[in-house]
């Protein structure tokens, strides 16, 4: 695609800026052609406006994608530009503190201006044998190519190290000879290396100074050769200095100082040896004072004069020559403070006894006179004649100064040569590294001669370093089979034809300096009219005739003429020199012997360098021809001839370029200015390196890191079998320009700017497919958050509505029971105020009752007491007034009646006068008569009624008047009570009065009181409270002190068991300590005897045969012989099959058809003897039942003896063939066939006779077995005759005939029970045949579950197989069917085991059973009558030897002790015959022989042999000591031996575990405490050594297994990757992977516990083991960026989890193991966790406890995104973490040491194997040896 689509909105581009260079900006619309602006924000927010070059029509360069920033090589960033450079270069710097960087071949180095833990000699291990792209860059990477360089292509290498003063080169090339002096070594013992590096303060201290830009900067350029020998070990070296800056002797600027020999001399002037010299304080001399800063902060002057002599002293130069030099130095101080004394103008003198002169002359060895004369004159010569002129004070002072330069300059180049001297090989150099320190680039506000020579040579080398890369670009492109097309770069040929040319500047500077008058003014003109107009390098300033300007390659520099020529001659006045040479001091002369070679082109070239702040002092001119002839040839002459001798010697070696950046101009740490960065990048041909680069095709992809980056690109279809197709495919359909890419051998190569075009699609795929992914997961998530939430929310309305309801319902139910409660409440209230009144009213009532009926009483009692009085009153007064009316009426009645009478009888009269009134008054009176008389009647009867009723009312009265007089007196009595009652109530009134007076009067009391009480009880709850609340505090403080105190008790507890804790753990680490310290002393120990031992062969072979050079054989030992599994080495041996060796191809057809005959044999004595043992056990059970019926049962049938019988003469049978078949066998043995190979003497006649002594051997144990069977037999029958009845017989036949005949009922019985015993019988076995067909059933069943159980994991196994990629389905089934064959093998393994341990159980209890039965048999042979044994056919038996009691010891004779350690040890390998050893065999047969001398008491036979063993392990691990399986077998032996010693020392602490038998085997004359020490340190040698084997052997595979291997696939990105991954120096070899690292794992066990290391011992290498492979990728975790992601992060703990799964799986948990890998799981989860807040920081603080301060920072600067999705980790938040971590007590040291090896224990493992049972087998060849 077109570079203008790329600017696009939202494209980032980098625009120039004039505070920082380039600026980021991003844009805000799309870049349309023909636009001429650019709509632009930068990153503080700011719109702008780029105007775009309408002339150029250049559009500002792309800013790189942030994946790629940071990235290890320059070159792999998609755009390559300035910016891009200086802002990747920034960011690794201030960002991640990373100094280095690749630029295609070249490493930028930033000088930090601080001390970084980056150059240990771990860091040097770590880069030690890596390629160049595998780890970050550093300046060891570089020297470690180079190395590797050497000895692979065998050519020369030189290292050039480049840059400004201050930059750091100096440095850098220290750290690359340090690199080169430890990984090579020297090859003698003369430690060339610790010379190589201790020329390095020797010539700081002569060579640097104090500069203002950098306190230790060199002021000569050098270069070192450091030579090595055909086995590419340091064996010398040789350096070559230039243009040392001589003016620096006599002059300092500002803040600037001399050199640093000087201050160190007057540090050091009260040393007792220095009084001579005459020294004082810096600041007394005026060439150590003028720069007014005599003090480095940070240095120690005097500490550094005791390096710089030390080291001369490593160098060869003695304390007199020493001593010399420091004198000439002194010298020159004293020199410096000489002052002149003008006479006149053109004239001066020196005081008389001028101090400084006269120390200056001592220390010379000059005269005074002679000095001080020429000091002051000099001599002219003419044709004619010579005169002795005077010359001025200025000009005094000038060749004083010049004095003293030319005096330090021969010095330098003396010292130098005589550090070439030491640094001399003294044997033939095979080949080179050179180092080259030179001075950068320079350009100063004023640029004088030095400059110009530094810029020159600049030239010369960027000239080289241009050809260089453009070489190896053409060779890539070559090699890759690209079209080549020319790239136009930068030629700076023509800047340099101006400068060397003929006619040049120097060829113009040396005429001029010939002229007699030539000056600076004229030498400038002839430079104006020979160049100016017609060079355009080469300009005039517009303001002045004295300076001329060339534009260099880096930028346009300003040169002023003035001192040209005075520099490039370089005077010195030839009188001084004289009188110097005159000296009687002898070192001073050999300064001046030979000057022409000191100031030849081969050597450093002495010329000054002016310092910054102003020009040189001009000295006095001297006519042509004065100067010697020594001093003919100028210094730019010179300087010429060095440089190009200089430049032939890089183009004769492959260069590696180092430039030197110095990041700001005041040495702070970490800061980077940008101008000054970009000016170092522009002038050291950094960004030359990447416009080439970019010239062509600067990304370079390898097929598969293509397919792999950009798989995501490709369809399912697009993928195919061949990825080179693949990627041309999709190439060709991503990038429509074919010319943007091209197609390599093994590589794809990319234009500028293609790789960021590919990132970004793949960016917007993954970022489409991560929005898809989001679409979807966001959707799921929210239809599950939407489906939680709905079913939430349904649930929390279920449970509020229930709960409302609930509520509600309690509502209602308190609502009701509130009703009710208020009712029965209300009612309650009510009844009782009811009640409260009821009873007030009837009380009231009752009292106003009682009150008104008092009162009525009263009143009715006085109402009848009135009513009484007036009764007896009225009745008084009715008595008187009727007594006066009834006297009245009387009285009237008789007056009236008397009138009346008066009158009546006058009318009576008057009627008596007359009758008819009479008559009438007669009838009236009858009728009146007759009323009168009925009257009468009716008044009778109501009279006698009225009587009857006055009766009863008199009666009633009675009853009346009683009851009344009752109430009366009942009345009266109530009266009395009212009264009293009244009397009562009325006292009650007054006392109610008098208690309502007191209630108020109480009340109000009481309100007192209740105030009062109120008051006091607020006061006493107040006071309660405080009380409560000081209770409460005292009680709490009472609990703070009682926890306090328990907490005191507890802490002092603890701190005591703490202190205890760490005691105990100090004095366990001391005791490690002292361990490691103890067992590195005998590593030491080892290492310097088998140096010695190397030596005295060495010695050997020099007296005998010389053998020139050196080859190198491999080390590896490998054995064909066949593995075999373990046999029983308890019982005989001659169950164990024997192969050997034919010794020759005649031999092979007897051995072998024999040895089948044998293996036939044996096989079926075998089976044979299982059989037996069957049918031993089957009589076994059958003697013990008849023991115990027998007295019940009947006697057996008949049948069962005639099979035994038959059976025993099957045997007996068989025996007869075996012997007749061994006598054939040894016929055809002793047969002359081959007299060669049945001689006696020869070992196939020697095996074969073995073989048949051992079948011989089996024979007769046959033959026991068969006497012990028979001897059964004759006891069984003897058992089941019946001792009743006689006339019973034994044959089958006649029992069934008398079975026929029998007519006794009893003996019918008799039969009958028998036959029913032998039913039961029959029946028992039928039930023991049922029960184990049974089980044998279900163990057919169980198999055939497990079978099934199988079968469905092999059915999942094929279903998720299936449904994998094809490649994927491969390795998935491949590895099943590993996994699979490893279980299988596994499983016979443990059969064959078990099978092993059932045969030598079953030939325990055949030993045992038959002994049981010849006891037996002897037993009821003496139990039988003579007539038994009379009746009884007698046979013949052989009768066996009973073999003697072995006491576990071996005899050996003394002159075969060396055949017994070369047979059990020199020549015993692991694989093959000592595979079917017990465990520690070897171990057991030394210690039983070392019994038998000790049985002996012979102690020089226990001293001869511990000495002959110890010394034979030591040779066959020196011999073979770099095959694990030797040394693990016999550090296992070791072991074993040691802890027989211990067994059996007889020690009680040793014999707790012992049998008896065994305590009986103990040793009784002698103590071999001594040995077994001398055996504990053998065995820690042993490990030591099996602990470098195994590291040596998983030192490869881990990098690759644990970090480069995708354990998991897909997981990890390929990031693109710079020039440095593709050129790397060794190509691929077979890629290790996790599975490798554990395989070899399972072969290091398995090789340990089949050699019986004991299981503690193999916890400690497994535990040292996983040390090793933590280390080491720890430690290149922290060395490489590209590993530091979040994917690697998973990978690494996917890893650890499988090695920790290695580990349960072989019960090794406990091992302490999975704790040495803790630091790689927390850098793993590290690399993991969240790194952004600060909650984040404080679990990072915490997790990470096992990783240092040092590399939790280091693995947060490398963390590096693989995909953009991922972020950087800020640098506030690393500094955060350091901030967290400041009080944390670490090690400062970045790298683990991969080296330790944690101290070894041999804990006391006891043997229960008993020493008499063990057998030696003949295949060991210890014939010679005798049981005892």
């Amino acid at each position: 695609m077109a570079a203008s689509e790329l600017y696009t909105k939202y494209a980032r581009v980098w625009i120039p800026d004039p505070e920082e260079v380039w600026k980021s900006a991003e844009l805000l619309k799309d870049y349309k052609p023909g636009d001429k602006v650019l709509q632009l924000r930068l990153e503080e927010g700011k719109d702008l406006e780029y105007c775009l070059d309408l002339k150029t029509k250049e559009l500002p360069p792309l800013r790189n994608p942030d994946i790629l920033v940071g990235e290890n090589d320059l070159t792999a960033l998609s755009y390559l530009h300035e910016p891009a450079v200086l802002h990747n270069l920034k960011v690794r710097f201030i960002d991640s503190k990373l100094i280095y960087t690749y630029c295609g071949i070249v490493l930028v180095a930033i000088n930090p201006y601080e001390q970084l833990p980056i150059y240990g000699e771990d860091i040097i291990n770590a880069y030690s044998g890596q390629n160049m792209g595998d780890m970050d860059p550093h300046i060891f990477a570089v020297a470690e190519e180079a190395y590797k360089q050497m000895a692979r292509d065998e050519r020369n290498q030189s290292i050039i190290v480049s840059g400004e003063s201050g930059a750091g080169k100096t440095v850098s090339a220290k750290y690359a000879m340090r690199y080169f002096a430890t990984v090579s070594g020297s090859a003698s013992e003369a430690n060339v290396e610790e010379k190589v590096l201790a020329s390095n303060p020797i010539m700081e201290s002569i060579g640097n100074a104090k500069t203002t830009r950098n306190d230790n900067s060199s002021r000569f350029g050098k270069y070192i050769e450091i030579g090595f020998d055909k086995r590419y070990r340091i064996i010398g070296a040789n350096m070559r200095t230039y243009l040392l800056e001589k003016s620096r002797v006599v002059f300092q600027a500002e803040e600037e100082r001399n050199y640093h020999i000087f201050y160190q001399l007057c540090a050091s002037a009260a040393l007792p040896e220095f009084k001579t010299l005459r020294l004082g304080n810096a600041n007394y001399f005026h060439y150590t004072k003028q720069g007014g800063s005599p003090v480095i902060d940070g240095v120690d002057d005097a500490k550094e004069m005791v390096n710089t002599r030390q080291a001369c002293t490593l160098l060869g130069i003695s304390d007199s020559y020493q001593m010399g030099i420091f004198r000439i130095l002194a010298g020159i101080l004293h020199l410096g403070n000489v002052e002149f004394v003008s006479r006149d103008s053109d004239s001066c003198t020196v005081p008389p006894k001028h101090e400084p002169l006269t120390i200056f002359c001592d220390l010379m060895g000059v005269e005074y006179e002679e000095m001080a004369h020429w000091l002051c004159h000099r001599k002219l010569a003419t044709a004619t004649e010579t005169y002795i002129k005077p010359i001025s004070k200025l000009h005094a002072i000038n060749a004083r100064d010049a004095l003293a330069k030319h005096i330090y300059a021969n010095l330098f180049n003396w010292i130098v040569d005589h550090v070439n001297k030491a640094l001399h090989a003294t044997v033939k150099q095979h080949s080179f590294i050179g180092v080259l320190d030179i001075y950068g680039f320079e350009t100063f506000e004023i640029n004088s001669f030095e400059q110009f020579c530094i810029n020159y040579a600049n030239e010369k080398l960027q000239q080289q370093f241009n050809m260089h890369v453009f070489k190896l670009e053409q060779e890539e492109y070559m090699k890759e089979q690209i079209p080549w097309t020319l790239i136009d770069f930068y030629d700076n040929q023509p800047c340099i034809n101006l400068i060397e040319a003929k006619m040049g500047v120097l060829d113009l500077l040396d005429e001029e300096c010939k002229m007699p008058k030539g000056s600076d003014d004229s030498w400038a003109q002839k430079l104006y009219n020979t160049h100016l107009n017609k060079c355009a390098l080469f300009e005039k300033p517009r303001l002045s005739n004295k300076a001329f300007i060339i534009k260099h390659f880096a930028d346009k520099v300003e040169y002023q003429c003035e001192g040209f020529l005075e520099k490039n001659k370089d005077t010195v006045y030839e009188e001084q020199i004289k009188v110097l040479k005159s000296s009687k001091f002898k070192l001073l002369p050999e300064l001046f012997q030979d000057e022409e070679k000191v100031l030849s082109p081969t050597s450093a070239t002495p010329s000054g360098r002016v310092p910054l702040s102003r020009t040189a002092v001009k000295p006095a001119k001297a006519r042509p021809g004065q100067a010697s002839k020594e001093h003919k040839k100028t210094v730019g002459h010179q300087f010429r001839n060095s440089l190009h001798l200089l430049m032939e010697t890089l183009n004769a070696t492959t260069p590696h370029y180092v430039r030197c950046i110095k990041p700001n101009d005041f040495k702070f740490p970490f800061t980077f200015d940008e101008k000054r960065a970009v000016q170092q990048l522009r002038a050291c041909g950094v960004l030359e390196t990447i416009r080439i680069s970019a010239a062509g095709f600067p990304s370079r992809w390898t097929y598969q890191e293509f397919f792999s980056r950009y798989r995501v690109l490709m369809k399912q279809r697009d993928v195919l079998g061949d990825r080179k197709q693949t990627c041309k495919n999709v190439l060709e359909k991503l990038i429509q320009d074919k010319d943007k890419y091209q197609f390599g051998k093994t590589k794809i190569f990319f234009r500028a700017g293609q790789v960021a075009y590919l990132e970004k699609i793949r960016a917007d795929k993954l970022r489409a497919a991560c929005i898809r992914i989001q679409k979807t997961i966001r959707g799921w998530l929210m239809r599950k958050k939407y489906t939680r939430m709905r079913k939430a929310a349904i649930t929390i309305q279920r449970h509020v509505r229930g709960y409302q309801a609930r509520c509600y319902a309690k509502f209602l139910r308190r609502t009701r029971a509130a009703i009710t409660i208020q009712k029965f409440q209300r009612m309650y209230v009510v009844r009782k105020r009811y009640q409260r009144m009821r009873a007030t009213t009837i009380a009231l009532q009752a009292l106003l009752r009682g009150y008104m009926v008092r009162n009525k009483y009263q009143m009715m009692l006085r109402e009848h007491k009135t009513v009484i009085i007036q009764k007896h009153v009225r009745g008084w007064l009715a008595r008187l007034h009727y007594c006066r009316i009834l006297k009245a009426i009387v009285y009237l009645q008789c007056c009236y009646r008397r009138m009346m009478a008066k009158r009546e009888l006058k009318k009576l009269k008057i009627e008596a006068r007359s009758v008819e009134r009479y008559k009438k008054l007669h009838i009236g009176l009858e009728n009146k008569i007759m009323q009168l008389q009925r009257k009468i009647d009716e008044q009778n009867k109501e009279y006698k009624s009225l009587l009857e009723k006055m009766s009863n009312l008199e009666i009633t009265y009675s009853t009346e008047t009683e009851k009344l007089r009752n109430d009366v007196e009942r009345l009266r009595m109530s009266e009395e009570e009212a009264k009293n009652a009244t009397n009562r109530v009325i006292s009650l009134q007054e006392e109610i009065a008098k208690l309502r007076k007191e209630l108020h009067q109480t009340q109000s009391e009481k309100k007192t009181i209740e105030e009062w009480a109120d008051k006091y009880k607020h006061d006493t709850e107040q006071l309660v409270s405080e009380l409560k609340e000081q209770n409460t505090l005292l009680k709490t403080e009472k609990e703070e002190l009682n926890r306090r105190i328990h907490d005191q008790a507890r802490e002092i507890t603890e701190s005591m068991e703490r202190k205890l804790v760490e005691e105990t753990k100090q004095l366990e680490l001391d005791l490690n300590d002292e361990r490691l310290r103890y067992q590195n002393l005998l590593n030491e120990f080892s290492r310097l005897e088998e140096r010695y031992d190397d030596l005295k062969d060495e010695m050997n072979l020099m007296v005998s045969i010389p053998k020139p050079g050196h080859k190198r054989t491999d080390s590896t030992h490998s054995s064909n012989e066949s593995e075999y599994t373990f046999s029983s080495e308890i019982t005989e041996a001659e169950d164990l099959p024997v192969r050997m060796e034919e010794p020759s191809e005649k031999k092979a057809p007897l051995d072998m058809s024999l040895f089948l005959k044998l293996q036939k044999r044996v096989t079926e004595l075998e089976q044979e003897k299982q059989s037996l043992q069957d049918e031993l056990d089957r009589k076994e059970e059958q003697a013990l039942r008849a023991k115990a019926k027998e007295e019940e049962r009947p006697p057996m049938r008949g049948a069962e003896l005639e099979y035994e019988s038959l059976k025993r003469q099957e045997l007996e049978s068989e025996n007869k063939k075996l012997k007749n078949e061994l006598n054939e066998l040894q016929k055809a043995l002793t047969e002359t066939r081959a007299p060669e190979v049945t001689a006696p003497g020869a070992p196939a006649y020697r095996v074969l006779l073995d073989q048949l002594t051992s079948v011989s051997e089996e024979l007769e144990v046959r033959k026991e077995e068969v006497l012990i069977l028979r001897s059964q037999l004759v006891s069984q029958k003897e058992a089941i005759q019946p001792k009743e009845d006689k006339n019973t017989m034994t044959d089958a036949t006649l029992l069934l005939e008398d079975v026929q005949k029998m007519k006794d009922k009893g003996e019918i019985a008799q039969a009958y029970i028998g036959l029913k015993e032998t039913n039961r019988l029959l029946e028992s076995q039928l039930q023991s045949q049922k029960k184990s067909h049974e089980n044998e059933l279900e163990s057919l069943r169980g198999e055939i579950q497990s079978l099934k159980e199988e079968n469905n994991r092999q059915q999942q196994l094929l279903a998720q197989n299936l449904q994998l990629p094809p490649e994927a389905r491969i390795e998935a089934s491949l590895q099943h069917e590993i996994t699979r064959l490893t279980n299988e093998n596994l499983d016979l393994m443990e059969q064959l085991e078990k099978q092993d341990k059932t045969v030598r159980k079953l030939k325990k209890q055949l030993k045992v059973f038959a002994k049981k039965i010849g006891e037996l048999e002897v037993g009821q042979m003496e139990n039988i009558s003579p007539g038994q044994i009379i009746d009884e056919p007698i046979r013949p038996v052989n009768i066996p030897r009973k073999e003697k009691d072995f006491q576990g010891m071996l005899e050996y004779k003394r002159e075969d002790e060396q055949k017994l350690v070369k047979n059990l040890i020199l020549e015993l390998k692991p694989r093959g015959v000592a595979v079917n050893l017990i465990p520690g065999l070897p171990a057991y047969i030394l210690f039983m022989c070392v019994r038998h001398a000790d049985y002996l008491n012979d102690d020089q036979k226990v001293r001869s042999l511990l000495t002959s063993t110890i010394n034979g392990i030591k040779k066959v691990l020196k011999k073979r000591g770099d095959d694990f399986e030797t040394v693990s077998f016999w550090l296992s032996n070791t072991c074993r031996f040691l802890h027989c010693l211990k067994q059996y020392s007889g020690e009680e602490g040793f014999m707790k575990h012992n049998t008896p038998r065994q305590n009986e085997h103990c040793l009784t004359n002698f103590d071999l405490a001594e040995y077994r020490q001398v055996l504990s340190d053998l065995a820690i040698q042993i490990y030591q050594q099996l602990v470098r084997v195994l590291e040596n052997i998983l030192q490869p595979m881990i990098v690759s297994g644990m970090l480069e291997h995708e354990t998991i696939q897909g997981v990890s990105g390929v990031k693109p990757t710079g020039l440095r991954k593709r050129t790397s120096s060794i190509a691929d070899e077979g890629t290790y992977t996790l599975d490798s690292i554990i395989r070899q794992l399972n072969s290091f066990h398995s090789v340990m516990c089949q050699h019986g290391m004991d299981p503690e011992l193999i916890k400690q290498v497994v535990k040292q083991m996983f040390y090793i492979i933590g280390a080491v990728t720890l430690n290149n975790l922290l060395l490489r960026k590209d590993m530091c992601s979040w994917s690697k992060g998973m990978q690494i703990r996917y890893n650890v989890s499988q090695l920790e799964e290695w580990l349960r799986d072989k019960n090794l948990m406990n091992s302490g193991a999975k704790e040495t890998l803790e630091p790689l799981i927390q850098a793993a989860q590290l690399l993991q966790v969240k790194k952004k807040t600060d909650e984040d920081a404080e679990a990072i603080c915490s997790m990470c406890n096992a990783l240092t301060t040092a590399q939790i920072v280091k693995v947060l600067n490398l963390y590096t995104p693989v995909n953009e999705f991922e972020e950087r980790v800020l640098v506030s938040f690393i500094r955060t973490i350091q901030v967290r971590l400041r009080d944390r007590k670490d090690s400062p040291q970045l790298l683990m040491d991969a080296k330790h090896i944690f101290p070894v224990t041999f804990p006391f493992n006891p043997s229960s194997l008993a020493l008499e049972t063990i057998q030696i087998p003949a295949s060991l060849g210890l014939g010679f040896i005798s049981r005892v």
